[in-house]
C-alpha cells in the first residue's frame, strides 16, 4: 500500500486514519456485483488503488482548517484582499462523484492579513471532505469571519457536478453558482457591489 500511497500522493497522515482495507473490500464487492471478474489483469490492482484515491481525495477530513493560519500579519491594509479562480475539487456527497471548478475569496482586513497560499490552502481544505456545494461555501466564509475577524468575508463558487452532467439529467457544461456573505458585505450595499464587481463571476 505504501507504493499505492506515493503513486497517489497520499499523506502517510491520510493512511493512517483511513480504513484502506475496509475500502479495498468494498470495491471488490461493486465489482463482483456488477459482474466482473476482479481476478483479470485489468482489474488485480484496482480495489487498492480506488482505496487510496478516497484517502487522497478525502484528504481534508484529516485536516484541521486551524493548521493553515500560521501566517496571519499585523497590517493596517484597509482595502479589500480578493484571491479569484482558486480551481478545486470535492466529491458529492450523494453519489460520491466529484464536483469541479474555482473559489473566490474575499476579505476586507481589520488589522491583520493572511497569507496569500494559506487562503488557497483553507479552501483545499473544506473541499477535500464528502461535501455539498452550499455548505463548502458557507464553511470557508464562516472559517475565515470567526478566525481571520475582518469586517467583512464574501466567497463565490462556482462548479460544474458530474452527478448532473454525466448521468440523470446529463446537462454537461452546466455551472452552478453559490455565494456566502459576511459582516460588511452583507450591511452595506455598496461594499457589496464593489466585491462583487471585482470577482466579476459572469465576465466569461
Amino acid at each position: 500500500m505504501s507504493e499505492l500511497r506515493k503513486e497517489c500522493g497520499m499523506s502517510e497522515k491520510s493512511e493512517e486514519k483511513v480504513d484502506l482495507a475496509r475500502i479495498e473490500s468494498a470495491v471488490r464487492e461493486i465489482l463482483l456485483a456488477v459482474g466482473e471478474d476482479v481476478q483479470r489483469e485489468g482489474l488485480r490492482g484496482t480495489p487498492g488503488r480506488v482505496a487510496a484515491m478516497y484517502a487522497e481525495l478525502l484528504g481534508g477530513m484529516q485536516e484541521e482548517p486551524k493548521e493553515h493560519l500560521t501566517a496571519i500579519f499585523r497590517e493596517n491594509y484597509d482595502e479589500i484582499v480578493l484571491l479569484r479562480d482558486v480551481p478545486f475539487y470535492s466529491i458529492c456527497e450523494h453519489h460520491i462523484m466529484p464536483f469541479i471548478g474555482k473559489v473566490h475569496v474575499a476579505y476586507l482586513p481589520d488589522g491583520q492579513v493572511l497569507g496569500v497560499s494559506k487562503l488557497a490552502r483553507v479552501v483545499d481544505c473544506f473541499a477535500r471532505r464528502l461535501q455539498v456545494q452550499e455548505r463548502l461555501t458557507v464553511q470557508i466564509a464562516d472559517f475565515l469571519m470567526d478566525n481571520l475577524r475582518p469586517k467583512g468575508v464574501a466567497v463565490v463558487v462556482e462548479a460544474s457536478h458530474s452527478c448532473m452532467t454525466i448521468r440523470g439529467i446529463k446537462k454537461p457544461g452546466s455551472v452552478m453558482v453559490t455565494s456566502a456573505l459576511r459582516g460588511i458585505f452583507i450591511r452595506d450595499p455598496r461594499s457589496r457591489n464593489e466585491v462583487l464587481r471585482l470577482m466579476n463571476v459572469d465576465r466569461e
